[in-house]
């Protein structure tokens, strides 16, 4: 067959596979994902297909999310093709790089986030002939030292140190429960890593619940299902993210069902994580949900405004000698608080922008260029409540708010509600000094220029604007 013809056929498989992948996809994630593909050349001596991308980040995004499909569909189409590596093209210029200490301006550092789901586990690798035994798939980045831990995680954090231990855990298996975004990704990595320093000859088996469905069904269809069961149960440790995704998956639970009780006999370590208690997975066997229940079930709540400051301090010195103001971090940590993924992911975006365009950064900018990410998180406080809760912190009657006596123990709630209403809501001054008591405006920028250097200054006056901030963001 000559180059052309080889290369006619790749073009025309492609566009099946691409028309396939458009149906379970959707239009949006296959037009930006997808459709950029180009399909390069395939070395039959070790049945590996290049597929490249435009630019780096692209090629690191479909390979972290659809790679296991792209293999199993090429795999399907062309049974000589073994390995599917996706790259950038060699042809097209990548952009150009922002440098954070080693990490790059897309949130693929150390993070409680789980850096992207685990960005990186197969960029720069090949999906092998093996499956999930071709590679470990851990992110170097997301080890035991760059979590950052605090009242919210600290249970979970302990019980995965102990599981990576030489000593045999005291609980096994262990299920990691958080929601999206608070760092069990992370944590199952850190497992993997500490575990093979510790035993350096071990054998680890990584992967999402999807990733598991996508060996299993492609090992169903070419009949390897023996060699599926052996390789998955000789592994010493194994890490299965995102558990809910098994949920209807009968023939798939069976087998799941069976490898534990397998490892399990011969005293290996199993690590889970989902975003749901075991109890809570619709539509799983009563007999798994058993199982997954029998060791530790450690949760990691929320991460309260002190953790997120604290993990974007830790953050900071991945972008020195750049500087980031207090007021930043602390804006930050205080207005994104639905996960920490989100939160990192935001200080990147920040950096990442300020790195390009030569700008410093400052609270501006922040609220210029996060305005997506802040207003998906930013919980809807009016003045009302905010009067409301300093009328109840300091013990005055809520009337005082609006009136015009000048008494030291009025003014100065006024002056911390008015703070607050500021710092909270997107009201402009003269808004807030309508709402209390038809004040001037002069008068509001006052009070929020004297809280702010009190705060500075008196620590028991910090501590109060700090009690109730977090009494209105919870």
């Amino acid at each position: 067959m000559t180059e052309d013809q080889e290369a006619l056929d790749l073009a025309a498989d492609w566009a099946d596979i691409s028309q396939g992948l458009r149906k379970d996809l959707g239009q949006q994630l296959h037009s930006q994902w997808i459709r950029p593909i180009q399909v390069g050349s395939f070395c039959k001596e070790t049945g590996t297909l290049d597929l490249f991308l435009p630019t780096e980040f692209s090629a690191n995004w479909v390979a972290d999310r659809f790679a296991d499909r792209l293999s199993l569909a090429w795999k399907i189409a062309r049974s000589e093709v073994r390995n599917v590596r996706i790259q950038v093209h060699p042809g097209r210029r990548q952009l150009p790089e922002v440098t954070l200490n080693g990490h790059d301006g897309f949130g693929r550092g150390a993070a409680n986030d789980g850096a992207l789901e685990a960005a990186g586990a197969h960029a720069a690798g090949t999906i092998g002939d093996a499956g999930f035994t071709a590679s470990v798939g851990l992110d170097p980045s997301l080890t035991f030292a760059a979590f950052v831990t605090g009242t919210a995680n600290v249970l979970a954090f302990n019980a995965a140190e102990r599981m990576a231990k030489v000593e045999t855990p005291q609980f096994s298996p262990l299920y990691l429960k958080a929601a999206t975004g608070q760092g069990k990704t992370h944590l199952l990595h850190a497992i993997g890593h500490s575990y093979l320093q510790a035993h350096p000859r071990a054998r680890i088996f990584y992967c999402s619940a999807e990733r598991f469905m996508v060996e299993f069904v492609s090992a169903l269809r070419q009949n390897e299902m023996i060699e599926f069961k052996a390789r998955l149960r000789g592994f010493d440790l194994l890490l299965v993210d995102d558990i809910q995704f098994i949920i209807g998956k009968a023939s798939a639970q069976e087998e799941l069902l069976y490898t534990i009780d397998a490892l399990l006999a011969e005293g290996k370590r199993l690590v889970f994580a989902a975003d749901r208690a075991p109890q809570a997975l619709d539509g799983v066997e009563q007999r798994l949900l058993s199982r997954l229940s029998m060791g530790l079930v450690a949760d990691i709540q929320p991460a309260d405004i002190e953790l997120r400051r604290s993990i974007l301090e830790s953050k900071l010195a991945r972008f020195a000698p750049l500087e980031v103001p207090g007021d930043v971090i602390e804006f930050l940590a205080r207005t994104i608080n639905r996960n920490v993924r989100e939160l990192v992911g935001g200080l990147n975006k920040l950096i990442a922008y300020a790195q390009l365009t030569g700008q410093e950064v400052s609270l501006q900018l922040a609220e210029e260029q996060l305005t997506d990410i802040l207003s998906a998180n930013r919980k809807r406080i009016t003045i009302d409540e905010i009067q409301r809760t300093v009328c109840q912190f300091y013990r005055v009657d809520r009337s005082e708010m609006s009136s015009k006596r000048r008494a030291r123990a009025v003014v100065r709630p006024r002056q911390v509600a008015m703070y607050l209403a500021k710092v909270l809501t997107p009201r402009s001054y003269p808004e807030i000094g309508r709402k209390f008591g038809g004040r001037d405006h002069s008068t509001v920028i006052h009070a929020v220029r004297l809280i702010e250097d009190l705060r500075k200054r008196d620590a028991d006056m910090d501590g109060d604007v700090r009690s109730l901030l977090r009494q209105l963001e919870s």
